[in-house]
């Protein structure tokens, strides 16, 4: 029934309470079907707390039931599986909240979710988005951080301020977006996008705290996925905790933890880096100075040496080795001399020896005929013939006589 309310006589909040608070204990226990979005045990607690997500719309609702109802659970109950529970809504108007209190879980099998994001993760490691050998590496000391992020959240926080205190001069270059619900997709990849196409920003960090597998879902989208493959820029994946793993961290080239740990991944320590250049400063100082050391040593030794405190001795120590040398020289020469000339004088005899002139100075004549050719036979001249005798001095014409 429609309560008797107007602005003049406007109903209480806890008479709007208790109405909303009647109206839900007359539904009764129902059967809802829905699927584990997160499974919390807490050691000692009395109730074990489920968040049952519906598989078709942004909905969930907090279930309260007591540990042996998870326990009778075949298989045993995990995040992501898909369930009917047998369960009572109830309306807590101090709080405001809705909620249900289970008296009986039934598993329906693998978890649609679950099943969903797997085989989205199995069909994008085909495609080689997850392969080691596309991811860029992550520049020494960008510019400029791309940062992707809630409205005023605490990964924010992290982020940054682990980063300043790492190097104090890093500059940001924020889009807080909405990281969770209907538009947490969109919003993100359209901040990626954007800061993929500043030519001033060197990475990209997408961040966000933990949560349930619900909450994480947008950073499994194949859409938002396919978006961070196709960055020019590099991209930093830090969402959740440690034990949180969405698709994005899978595509990402660097993968972060956590947020803090996006900040150490991203900027350098400059407390280490200035305590790495001041190591290298001493190691090079000692370096020169050891060579400075040992070079002046070596100098100062060169310079007591005897060559260079006397530099003329090499000098005119071998002074008199030259002049022997020289000495000894125009000996061998001379005498190499003489006996080219007395072989000259051999030979000049020997010539001589031989010599046709020779021959005729001993009285001896050559005689030739009237071509030029020697006669060696007497026959060879005919009667009355001209011939050319020469002789050792000159020669003449003869005629042989019949």
């Amino acid at each position: 029934m429609a309560l008797d309310s107007s602005p003049e006589n406007p109903a209480a909040v806890r008479t709007i309470a208790r109405a909303v608070e009647g109206w839900i204990a007359k539904l009764g226990p129902v059967w809802v079907e829905g699927q584990v979005a997160q499974l919390t045990r807490r050691p000692g607690a009395r109730l074990v707390f489920l968040t049952l997500r519906d598989t078709e719309a942004d909905m969930s609702v907090t279930v309260t039931c007591l540990p042996h109802v998870v326990e009778a659970c075949v298989p045993p109950l995990a995040e992501g599986q898909r369930v009917v529970i047998h369960a009572k809504p109830e309306f807590y108007a101090g709080r405001g909240t809705l909620s249900f209190r289970a008296a009986e879980i039934r598993p329906v099998g693998l978890g649609e979710l679950l099943a969903a994001l797997e085989q989205r993760k199995n069909l994008l490691a085909a495609e080689g988005l997850f392969d080691p050998a596309r991811k860029k590496p992550l520049p020494f000391l960008p510019r400029v951080v791309g940062l992707v992020c809630g409205r005023g959240s605490d990964a924010e926080r992290d982020v940054v301020e682990n980063a300043r205190r790492r190097w104090p001069g890093v500059v940001f270059e924020t889009r807080e977006v909405a990281v969770q619900g209907v538009k947490a997709v969109s919003e993100v990849t359209a901040a990626v996008r954007e800061l993929d196409r500043l030519p001033h920003v060197d990475v990209i960090v997408v961040t966000r705290g933990g949560g349930s597998v619900e909450d994480l879902l947008p950073f499994s989208d194949e859409g938002l996925v396919r978006a961070v493959a196709a960055c020019l820029t590099p991209v930093v994946s830090a969402i959740g905790h440690e034990k949180d793993s969405p698709i994005l961290d899978l595509v990402a080239d660097v993968r972060a933890s956590t947020p803090t740990d996006a900040a150490r991944k991203v900027v350098p320590d400059m407390v280490e880096e200035m305590r790495g250049v001041q190591d290298l400063r001493s190691r090079a100082t000692r370096a020169i100075r050891g060579r400075l050391d040992r070079d002046s040593a070596w100098l100062d030794a060169a310079r007591h040496r005897p060559v260079l405190a006397e530099p003329m001795v090499l000098v005119t120590g071998r002074e008199s080795d030259v002049r022997l040398m020289l000495e000894r020289s125009r000996r061998a020469l001379d005498s190499r001399l003489a006996r080219a000339a007395d072989d000259v004088a051999h030979v000049r005899a020997r010539v001589r020896a031989l010599s046709p002139a020779a021959t005729l100075d001993r009285g001896y004549a050559v005689v030739q005929d009237d071509s030029g050719a020697v006669v060696r036979v007497a026959a060879d001249v005919g009667d009355g013939a001209l011939v050319r005798v020469r002789v050792s001095e000159g020669e003449f014409r003869a005629r042989r006589e019949p």
